[in-house]
C-alpha cells in the first residue's frame, strides 16, 4: 500500500486548508497576472504607437490562437491531474511515467499547432469576416506568434508538472522573467524599431522561449521524483490512457468554448475596427479578473487531486468551499475597482474615444457578474481533481458554448448595437452556475470520509 508523502514536499494533504490553497494560489495568481501584463502590454503598445487598427487586428487574431492552443491546454490539466494524484499516493514511479509521458504529447502537439497556424491563417481570419483594413496585420502576427507556439505549450506542460508538485513558485519566477523579456522587447521592436504588430509577436514568441527553456532547465535538475530525464521520454500508454480519460474532455471543452469565442469575435468584427479595438483592450482588462480566477481553480484542482489521491476526501470538499468563498472575494473587490476606474484604464490602450467608449461598455456588462464565473470554475476545478472531468465538460459545454451559439443565431440579430454581443457573458455563466452547482449538490462524485488506497 502506498502512502502519501509528507506536505514539506509541496504537497497539500495536511495543515490549513486555508493556507494551503492561498499560499499555492498566489504564485500561480501572479503568474498568470504577469503573463496577462505582458499580452496587455503588447496592446497598449501596439494601439498607442501603432493605431486601432493594429490594436483590432491583434485582437481578431488572438481569438484564434487561443482555439488552436486549448486542447493542449486540456493535456496540461489532465496531465496536472495524474500527476498530483500519483504524488498524493507517494507512488514515485508512476510519477517519472506522468512526467515524461505528459512532455512527449506537449512537443507533438506543439509541432502540430505551429504548422497549423502558420499556414491556415489566412484562411481562418477570412472565416472570422475579419475586415479588409486589418486583414494584413492581422495575418502578419498570427503567422509570426504561430511560429513559436511550441514553445508557449511545453511551457504551459512543465508549469503544470510544477504545480501539481505544488512548487508554483517556479511558474511564477520563470513568468515574471519572460514577462521582463516581453515589455523590454516590445519597447525595442515597436516603439524604437517601428516594427509593428510583427515586433509585438516576435517579443512574445521569444518571452516563451525564455520560460520554456528555464522551466525544462529546473525539470531536468530538481532532485525528485518528478525530475525529467531526456533519456527517459517516452509515452507509457497505461499512464497516456489516464491522461486522456482526465484531459481530453478538458481539452474537447476548452477547444469548443474558444469556438464560441471566435464565434462572438466574428460578431464583434461586423460593428467595425472601432469596436474591435476597444474589445480587444478591454478583454486584456479582463484577463487581470478572469486569470486569477482560473488560478484559484486550478489549485483546487490540485488540492482535490492530492487529497483524493490520499483518500482524504472530506478534505477535498473542504478545499472547494475555501476556494469558492475566495474566488468570490476576490471577484468582487476587482469588479468594483475596474468599474471606478474605467475612464483610465481604456484610456491606457488607445486615444480614439469610440475605441475607449466600446471598451468601457464592456465593463460595465462584465464586471459585476465576474463572482459568478468564480463559482462555474471553483466547483469545476474540484470536480477535475478527482477524476470527475466529464460533467464540468457537458455543464462548460452547454453553457458557454451551445448556449453561446444559440444566443448569436437568434437572439443577437434583434440587437442593432454591440450591446447584445456584451450581454451573452454574463448570461451564460450564470447558466453554467446554476447547472454546476445542480451537480455537484445532487451527484455522487466523492466517497465519505477518509479511505487510503491506490489511485483511482
Amino acid at each position: 500500500m502506498k502512502t502519501a508523502v509528507n506536505n514539506n514536499n509541496g504537497l497539500m494533504t495536511e495543515g490549513s486548508i486555508f493556507q494551503k490553497i492561498l499560499f499555492f494560489s498566489i504564485p500561480l495568481i501572479l503568474g498568470n497576472l504577469l503573463q496577462q501584463l505582458y499580452n496587455t502590454a503588447d496592446s497598449v503598445m501596439v494601439g498607442n504607437f501603432v493605431g486601432s487598427n493594429a490594436l483590432a487586428a491583434v485582437g481578431a487574431s488572438s481569438s484564434m490562437i487561443y482555439l488552436l492552443i486549448a486542447f493542449s491546454q486540456g493535456a496540461a490539466v489532465g496531465a496536472g491531474v495524474i500527476v498530483a494524484q500519483y504524488l498524493g499516493a507517494g507512488d514515485k514511479k508512476s510519477v517519472s511515467d506522468a512526467v515524461h509521458t505528459s512532455l512527449v504529447i506537449a512537443g507533438i502537439l506543439g509541432i502540430v499547432l505551429t504548422i497549423a497556424g502558420i499556414v491556415l491563417s489566412r484562411q481562418l481570419l477570412e472565416w472570422m469576416k475579419t475586415p479588409e483594413e486589418v486583414m494584413e496585420q492581422a495575418v502578419t502576427y498570427f503567422r509570426l506568434y504561430s511560429a513559436g507556439m511550441f514553445f508557449g505549450i511545453v511551457y504551459n506542460m512543465a508549469a503544470g508538472i510544477l504545480n501539481a508538485a505544488g512548487n508554483s513558485k517556479r511558474s511564477l519566477l520563470y513568468l515574471a522573467v519572460a514577462s521582463f523579456t516581453n515589455i523590454i522587447l516590445d519597447i525595442l521592436f515597436i516603439a524604437i524599431l517601428d516594427m509593428g504588430v510583427a515586433g509585438a509577436a516576435i517579443a512574445t514568441d521569444i518571452s516563451q522561449a525564455v520560460s520554456c527553456i528555464l522551466s525544462m532547465a529546473f525539470l531536468m535538475r530538481v532532485k525528485d521524483s518528478y525530475q525529467v530525464s531526456l533519456k527517459k521520454l517516452k509515452i507509457h500508454r497505461r499512464i497516456a490512457g489516464s491522461m486522456i480519460r482526465v484531459g481530453l474532455p478538458t481539452g474537447i471543452q476548452n477547444m469548443v468554448i474558444s469556438l464560441s469565442n471566435v464565434l462572438v469575435q466574428t460578431s464583434v468584427n461586423g460593428f467595425g475596427a472601432a469596436a474591435m479595438a476597444g474589445y480587444t483592450a478591454y478583454l486584456k482588462v479582463d484577463g487581470f479578473n478572469i486569470l486569477p480566477v482560473m488560478s484559484f481553480s486550478m489549485a483546487v484542482t490540485t488540492f482535490a487531486g492530492q487529497n483524493y489521491g490520499a483518500g482524504n476526501y472530506d478534505r477535498v470538499k473542504k478545499g472547494m468551499y475555501v476556494t469558492l468563498a475566495m474566488g468570490f472575494v476576490y471577484t468582487v473587490l476587482t469588479g468594483a475597482l475596474l468599474l471606478t476606474f474605467d475612464d483610465q484604464i481604456m484610456g491606457m490602450f488607445s486615444r480614439d474615444a469610440e475605441v475607449i467608449t466600446c471598451g468601457k461598455l464592456a465593463m460595465k456588462y462584465f464586471c459585476p457578474f465576474y463572482f459568478i464565473l468564480s463559482i462555474l470554475h471553483g466547483l469545476s476545478g474540484a470536480l477535475r481533481g478527482v477524476g470527475k472531468s466529464i460533467p464540468p465538460m457537458v455543464v462548460l459545454l452547454l453553457s458557454l458554448c451551445v448556449f453561446r451559439i444559440f444566443w448569436i443565431w437568434l437572439v443577437l440579430p434583434h440587437f442593432s448595437t454591440i450591446e447584445g454581443v456584451y450581454l451573452l457573458y454574463p448570461v451564460s455563466w450564470a447558466l453554467g452556475a446554476v447547472m454546476i452547482i445542480i451537480y455537484a449538490c445532487t451527484a455522487k462524485w466523492l466517497p465519505a470520509g477518509r479511505q487510503q488506497g491506490k489511485v483511482r
